[in-house]
C-alpha cells in the first residue's frame, strides 16, 4: 500500500512537471509568431556561434588597413594573476586563457601589439560576435550623428525623433537616459521567469524576436519607478536608439556604422551585424555585432586617442569624454549588477567604468559571455578577451588591472 501511494505521488509530481513544461509551449506557439517560437525552444540560450544563425547585414572595411606596430614583449606574458574565493592565485598565461574558454587575446600598448593569440580553435580570422560590446558602437553613432547635426543633444526626448511612440508615460525620457539605462519603462529578465516560461520576458523577446521595431510598438510601456530613478540595464534602450539612428540619417544602422567606423578605421577585415530578421531587416542593436578580434582593438584604440584617428577627428573629442569619466552626481541606486557599482564601478553611455586611485579611471564595453575591450587611458592599454566564461568564476576587469599595471613594470 505504502509502495503504491508513493508511487502515485510521484507520478503525479511527473504529471505536473510534464503539464508545465507542455503547457507554455503550447501557449507560445500559439500566440508568439512562429519565428520566435522556433528562436526560443530550438535554440534557446544564447553562444558564441549565434552569427551563425541569424540572417546579417554586411559592413565593408576599405583601404588602406591600419597595422599595430608588432613588438616582441613576452617576459609578461609567461604568467597571469586572478583572484579566486579572494585570494590572489597565479597560473601559466596560455594554460589559463585555454581553460577559461578564452578564444581571442590581444593587448596593445602605445600602438605596439605587445600579445596576439587565439586559443580553444580559433584563428584570427574567425568570427567573434560581440555580444553587448554592440551597445559601445551604438553609442558612438549617437555621438556621430549628434556631431553631424542630425541629432540635436542628448537631452532631446527620445520622442522628438519617434513621435509615434508619445503619450504612452515616457514623454519625459531622453536620448541620455536611454543610454545610461535608466529606469521608466519595463523590462524583465529571463531570471524573472519560470524555465518553461522565459519567452514571456522582454529579455528574450529583445534577443529573439524577428520585428524589433514591432516588438517596441507592443512592448514599450511605463514602470512604476520614475523616468531616470534608477539605473535598470536592459536591451530596449538601444533598440531606441537604433530607431532614431535609422530615422535621422535615412540609413541602416550598419550603413553608417559602415562609413564613419568601419572604414575610416581601416578595419582589416569586414564586419557583420545580426538583423532581427529578412523580413525586418532591423539590426539587433543590443547585441551581435560580429567582426574579428584585431579590429575591436582598433575601437578600442579610436577611444584610447579621444575619437581622433590619425589626424582625423572620427568622434570628437567632448563625446569620448563624456562617454567614459564617471559623473560625480550619478547617484541612482542600481537595481541589477550592484556588484560592480560597490567595486568603483560605473556606467556612462554604454561603457563601463572602473575608478582607480588619484582620479584614475579604466573603461570597458562589455559582452556578456565575457567579451571585452578594455582600455587604461593613462598606460595607453588596450585588451581584447573574447571568448565564454567557462572554468573558474573569473573576474576579468581584475585580470586586465593586474596585467596593466605588469606592463608598467
Amino acid at each position: 500500500m505504502a509502495k503504491k501511494i508513493v508511487f502515485r505521488i510521484v507520478l503525479g509530481f511527473l504529471a505536473l512537471l510534464i503539464l508545465a513544461l507542455v503547457i507554455p509551449l503550447i501557449y507560445m506557439y500559439l500566440t508568439e509568431p512562429r519565428e520566435y517560437a522556433y528562436r526560443e525552444l530550438m535554440w534557446n540560450e544564447s553562444d558564441i556561434f549565434d552569427y551563425e544563425k541569424f540572417p546579417y547585414r554586411e559592413i565593408q572595411n576599405a583601404p588602406p588597413v591600419y597595422n599595430f606596430n608588432a613588438k616582441h614583449t613576452s617576459g609578461q606574458f609567461q604568467t597571469i594573476e586572478y583572484k579566486l574565493g579572494g585570494k590572489t592565485r597565479s597560473a601559466d598565461f596560455e594554460d589559463f586563457m585555454t581553460r577559461t574558454g578564452t578564444t581571442a587575446f590581444i593587448v596593445v600598448q602605445d600602438d605596439n601589439l605587445l600579445y596576439e593569440n587565439y586559443f580553444n580553435g580559433f584563428q584570427r580570422d574567425g568570427w567573434f560576435t560581440s555580444f553587448s560590446t554592440a551597445k559601445s558602437f551604438i553609442s558612438a553613432l549617437i555621438g556621430i550623428a549628434i556631431d553631424e547635426g542630425k541629432i540635436g543633444s542628448v537631452y532631446d526626448p527620445f520622442i522628438k525623433y519617434l513621435p509615434e511612440l508619445a503619450g504612452r508615460g515616457l514623454d519625459k525620457m531622453t536620448i541620455k537616459h536611454l543610454l545610461n539605462m535608466s529606469c521608466g519603462y519595463q523590462f524583465t529578465t529571463s531570471e524573472s521567469y519560470f524555465y518553461s516560461l522565459s519567452f514571456l520576458s522582454d529579455e528574450a523577446r529583445a534577443y529573439y524576436y524577428p520585428d524589433l521595431r514591432a516588438l517596441i510598438q507592443m512592448k514599450l510601456r511605463p514602470a512604476r519607478q520614475e523616468v531616470g530613478s534608477c539605473f535598470l540595464y536592459n536591451d530596449y534602450a538601444p533598440v531606441l536608439e537604433g530607431m532614431i539612428l535609422e530615422r535621422v540619417t535615412g540609413m541602416t544602422v550598419s550603413a553608417y556604422l559602415q562609413e564613419k567606423i568601419w572604414k575610416p578605421l581601416g578595419m582589416e577585415y569586414p564586419a557583420r551585424f545580426s538583423i532581427d530578421s529578412q523580413a525586418s531587416g532591423f539590426e539587433k542593436m543590443a547585441a551581435d555585432f560580429n567582426a574579428r578580434a584585431i579590429d575591436y582593438a582598433k575601437f578600442g584604440r579610436l577611444f584610447l586617442k579621444n575619437g581622433n584617428w590619425n589626424g582625423v577627428q572620427i568622434i570628437s573629442e567632448a563625446w569620448v569624454k563624456e562617454s567614459t569619466t564617471v559623473d560625480p552626481t550619478d547617484n541612482r541606486p542600481w537595481l541589477i549588477y550592484d556588484d560592480f557599482r560597490q567595486d568603483n564601478g560605473y556606467y556612462k553611455y554604454h561603457w563601463w567604468g572602473k575608478l582607480r586611485e588619484n582620479g584614475l579611471y579604466d573603461y570597458m564595453a562589455i559582452g556578456h559571455l565575457g567579451e571585452y575591450i578594455f582600455v587604461r587611458p593613462d598606460q595607453n592599454i588596450i585588451i581584447v578577451r573574447l571568448g565564454t566564461e567557462k572554468g573558474p568564476n573569473v573576474d576579468w576587469p581584475q585580470v586586465f588591472q593586474s596585467l596593466a599595471e605588469k606592463l608598467k613594470e
